[in-house]
């Protein structure tokens, strides 16, 4: 089956760049995949490679290492590339240079990502659907759009469906715009991981088992840190998490709108946030995800520190959370037909920076978005005491700049 795509997001495929004259190809003729494979191998920097519009079957990956070239299809449902009888290769579309566009074409399903990115700088996404047509399934490739150890990144007007880990991902990276896209039915609807400076605005998250998440996990090569979400719509993000058993977004529970793990300096604000069923908002650390591991604090912070929530909108939201030791806390806090707080907090902080035991004013947690309430689930104590925090979250932090594309990306 195919899943549907709102009218908003129908929208935002219908300016295209101008096609060249390339020779007209069909779903029906067998050597469209040699033919762009060689295309892919022989091009220049400079090179613009338009796809026309039809379906085109692929067996197996396609990869790109020059930089300078441009990618352009006719519009996300008018371009396919199908990689449902792939038999070769770990992505469907891999690309290892800078300087590099694709857009107005969609990749569907795929044996592993469908788009990855790797070690570029000056890179565009923009108007590329990845889906997996078969609805959500642990099968499924992981990532939907994959830009990894990247630098200087636009990713707008993308739709992304039905990925077993993240729809659209942004890792180890700086210098990041994520924005107008849509995410949906992705175990994670949109990722940022260890990623300096990222703006993550004007998206649409719903339906995925998770909306928004913006991570830090240990043992790769960065850190990260401020990143603002902001502007979004992050609604019923209720599906039941189907992501590989071991990976950190397999922890994810069901219902969660905005999660935050281990990440520093991180504003969430301006948003649509409502009818997620565990949480609205989730402040945690690797330590209830079940993510740490012996000597971890050696080299890897794993508290999050210098959040601010301030003047979102929230609905509804943490009536039916996922899992028992949820359900009963939200019974244990707000009876059987009330809900948890808008915003869920796992309670974990560095006690070696406590200064008469309090948290410096740059390291706490702070919640100006009228009578919302954190809930402190106390995990640092087996939940022995979880409570509804009175005031403690009530302060601000510096507000941070907004991201400036750099180069050809500058807006």
């Amino acid at each position: 089956m195919r899943l549907l795509i709102t009218a908003a997001a129908a929208l935002a495929v219908l300016a295209c760049g101008e096609q060249s004259q390339a020779p007209t190809q069909t779903a029906a003729d067998p050597s469209y995949q040699e033919t762009l494979m060689g295309r892919l191998l022989d091009a220049a920097p400079g090179d613009i490679i338009d796809i026309p519009e039809g379906t085109y079957s692929f067996d197996r990956s396609l990869s790109l290492t020059v930089d300078g070239v441009t990618i352009r299809g006719a519009g996300m449902d008018k371009t396919v590339l199908s990689f449902k009888g792939q038999v070769a290769g770990a992505e469907g579309f891999l690309v290892t240079a800078s300087d590099f566009t694709i857009e107005d074409l969609a990749i569907e399903d795929t044996k592993g990502d469908a788009l990855k990115i790797t070690e570029g700088q000056n890179i565009i996404v923009r108007r590329v659907r990845t889906e997996w047509t078969g609805g959500p399934k642990t099968s499924n490739g992981a990532y939907g759009i994959y830009p990894v150890q990247t630098q200087n990144v636009l990713m707008e007007e993308n739709v992304a469906i039905a990925a077993a880990d993240a729809g659209i991902y942004v890792g180890q990276s700086q210098n990041v715009v994520v924005r107008n896209n849509r995410a949906e039915y992705n175990v994670a609807g949109i990722e940022i991981e260890n990623t300096f400076d990222a703006d993550v605005y004007g998206n649409v998250a719903v339906n995925n088992t998770g909306g928004i998440l913006v991570f830090n996990m240990p043992n790769l090569k960065q850190p990260g840190a401020r990143t603002r979400v902001f502007n979004n719509e992050v609604y019923e993000n209720n599906t039941k998490n189907f992501g590989h058993p071991g990976t950190p977004v397999a922890t994810i529970p069901a219902g969660s709108g905005i999660v935050v793990n281990s990440n520093d300096q991180v504003e969430i604000f301006d948003n649509d946030i409502r009818d997620n069923k565990t949480a609205n908002v989730i402040i945690a650390s690797v330590f209830s995800a079940g993510l740490a591991e012996d000597g971890m604090e050696d080299d890897f912070d794993p508290y999050p520190e210098g959040i601010f929530i301030y003047d979102n909108r929230f609905e509804g939201g943490g009536n039916n959370p996922d899992g028992l030791d949820l359900q009963a806390l939200k019974i244990a806090i707000a009876g059987p037909l009330g809900s948890i707080p808008d915003v869920l907090w796992d309670g974990y902080f560095n006690a070696e920076k406590l200064v008469d035991g309090t948290l410096p004013d740059a390291l706490r947690l702070c919640v100006r978005n009228g009578d919302t309430q954190v809930l402190n689930v106390d995990g640092p104590n087996g939940n022995k005491n979880p409570n509804i925090a009175d005031g403690e979250h009530d302060c601000t932090h510096s507000k941070l700049p907004a991201i400036q594309l750099t180069g050809p990306l500058a807006q």
